[in-house]
């Protein structure tokens, strides 16, 4: 499972990302912001009280984080098709919890990159540093046309705080599964393997892209959706 450290290192490579948060009147805004530290209690971002933003993330209590990188954007043929080349997502939801004055005083005593939070500090008083401290998330690399790989896409899930991983969104009930391989067939993303000796398939969750062409396909109902069981 992925560090906070590697989770940071992700972000840092896209640089700017979309910040999402309740709005108070049962919607949701976003906008572009970045984390600028991270320890071993979460990712730190940092705003002024005097903005909807900080409102939205103290009131609510919550937000969800969501960049990309890629070699190259997105384009379509004549027939208005995607092509895609390869790339990386990385997202990430959570609990926010805001910092004492003395609490980034201390952090920045013993880690550099809070300084830009203490430069913010002095340049605009109302600058205030919360932490996403409970959270989980994934990072999805993605290779549509196979170009590096054998298969399309590599999933890989983390949390930290206390929260828990995000399962995978479909599995086979292996007592229902007939081990007829129709699921394997419908499946584009070289994600389901059989069993050994002839027994159960299995859906691997790092490659699932969630498409639902094997609950389609399977005939005996063996492909169950996530709290759907």
């Amino acid at each position: 499972m992925l560090s906070i450290k590697e989770v940071y290192e992700e972000f840092e490579k896209i640089g700017c990302c979309s910040f999402a948060t309740l709005d108070g009147r049962g919607g949701v805004e976003s906008r572009i912001a970045h984390f600028f530290a991270y320890d071993d209690e979460g990712l730190y971002l940092r705003t002024m009280d005097v903005k909807p933003f900080f409102r939205q993330l103290v009131e609510g209590g919550c937000v969800s984080v969501c960049g990309e990188r890629t070699e190259a954007p997105c384009t379509w043929d004549e027939d208005n098709m995607p092509h895609f080349m390869p790339g990386r997502m990385v997202r990430v939801s959570g609990r926010v919890r805001l910092l004492a004055p003395d609490e980034v005083s201390a952090k920045a005593a013993a880690n550099p990159q809070f300084n830009v939070a203490v430069y913010d500090l002095n340049k605009y008083p109302r600058t205030r540093v919360l932490v996403l401290c409970r959270a989980h998330g994934e990072v999805y690399d993605y290779d549509f046309n196979m170009v590096h790989r054998d298969h399309k896409i590599l999933r890989e899930r983390f949390c930290w705080g206390g929260d828990e991983l995000e399962p995978a969104g479909l599995s086979i009930d292996a007592e229902k599964c007939v081990a007829c391989g129709a699921c394997a067939g419908a499946c584009t993303h070289k994600a389901i393997v059989p069993g050994a000796d002839g027994g159960a398939y299995a859906i691997l969750g790092e490659r699932c892209d969630e498409c639902g062409n094997c609950f389609n396909a399977c005939p005996a109902g063996a492909v169950v959706q996530k709290g759907l069981a």
